[in-house]
């Protein structure tokens, strides 16, 4: 029974293992187009700024100002955002110390850009991003987003009164719109990454305990089977001990009946744990470009859609064969896996470059030949090309003959 409970604490948290890289990476992507996005925003308010100030022609200090004042809000933003992935929802605003730096950093810029344009909308923007991008909780946030795009509502309609230049055309009027949606567009695309890292999590958490669930029935079915076979072979013996003065050679029979019964009871368990280890032939071709993508390799994938119905028993270890082969005999460069659904057939196709022919070598693995043998006993076909410049295998599986 411990072989089997360790077997499924293996395989699930094998199982979660192969999901984290998934998970991680669509999170990542989500994140650096959130950051890219707040980013962008922020630069092109800048060169809106620098646009206006050129078209009032205010001078050439207030536009160098101006744009020295908008690249370091830049600079001072970013740490904001790459802090703000790692946030704590319950800790403080402020929850680093080295937090106060762009605070400041923004504080700086705010004073700077009021001294060389005198508009307060502009001048209010930078620190007022920087507070946004605090360590605010959800409602505090909501609140604090509401107040500070009043404010800066507030010091453009000042500004329209008393500080835009004469004859301020559109273009001001587009500065203002910019400059005070600014905080609602960057807690928008917070609001987005925070809903994605949510459901992210959500689904880390169905995966572990998907696999948890996983364990519980295999627990189950080895206490089941370890069972039955300990009950059984439990009475053999009795009985051989009852019998062996009156009937020595019935005893012996006896005997070698819970010999058989345990021999039953350990090939149940490697059945077992054999049928829990099994991985799906998507996360098998996963799993294989995250291995030559790990040694160098530029390796690409093209999966059916219908993969998970293909026979995994058999084409797992011809893709784990594969793709040992390909390390230890390709060029290193390139692969190339596909497994598509053609007609009544599945087709297994993995081609990479190959700098040495004896792909074929059994160095410890079981080589083309032994694929040979697993697939010709599926009903199946295998071809082996020598390229120029590449070694391609193909798989075909009778899609009838083969077990799913």
């Amino acid at each position: 029974m411990g072989y089997g409970a360790d077997a499924a604490e293996a395989a699930g948290a094998a199982a979660t293992a192969r999901l984290a890289p998934r998970l991680t990476r669509g999170v990542s992507a989500t994140w650096w187009y959130t950051f890219g996005t707040v980013v962008f925003f922020v630069v092109v308010l800048v060169l809106f700024w620098e646009v206006a100030l050129l078209g009032a022609r205010t001078g050439t200090g207030s536009v160098v100002a101006v744009g020295i004042a908008g690249l370091v809000w830049v600079a001072a933003t970013i740490p904001m955002l790459l802090d703000y992935r790692r946030r704590d929802e319950g800790a403080a605003p402020l929850r680093r110390r080295w937090a106060l730096v762009p605070l400041l950093v923004a504080l700086a810029c705010s004073a700077l850009l009021a001294y060389a344009t005198g508009i307060w909308v502009i001048a209010a923007v930078p620190v007022v991003e920087a507070i946004v991008l605090l360590n605010w909780g959800p409602g505090i946030r909501l609140r604090v987003v509401l107040v500070l795009t009043l404010l800066l509502g507030a010091l453009w309609a000042i500004d329209v009164r008393f500080s835009f230049p004469a004859g301020s055309g559109p273009t001001w009027f587009l500065v203002g719109v910019y400059s005070a949606s600014l905080p609602a567009v960057t807690i928008l695309s917070l609001w987005w990454w925070d809903v994605v890292l949510t459901l992210d999590r959500a689904r880390a958490a169905e995966a572990r305990l998907a696999a948890t669930q996983e364990r519980l029935r295999v627990a189950t079915d080895v206490h089941d089977l370890q069972g039955h076979h300990l009950q059984v072979i439990a009475l053999q013996l009795e009985l051989a001990e009852r019998l062996m003065t009156s009937d020595p050679e019935g005893a012996l029979d006896q005997v070698r009946a819970a010999r058989t019964s345990v021999d039953e009871a350990r090939q149940g368990t490697r059945d077992l744990a054999l049928r829990f280890r099994s991985v799906p032939l998507r996360d098998e071709l996963a799993n294989a470009v995250d291995l030559l993508r790990a040694a160098g390799v530029a390796a690409e994938s093209t999966v059916d859609r219908d993969a998970d119905h293909a026979p995994a028993a058999i084409l797992g270890p011809v893709i784990r064969e594969a793709t040992t082969n390909a390390l230890r005999h390709g060029g290193g460069r390139w692969a190339a896996l596909s497994l598509t659904r053609e007609a009544r057939t599945w087709r297994l196709a993995i081609e990479n470059d190959a700098e040495d022919r004896a792909s074929s070598g059994d160095g410890g693995g079981s080589g083309l030949p032994g694929i040979a043998r697993r697939v010709s006993a599926a009903g199946g076909a295998l071809a082996v090309e020598h390229r120029a410049q590449s070694f391609r295998l193909v798989v075909t599986l009778p899609i009838d003959e083969a077990p799913a």
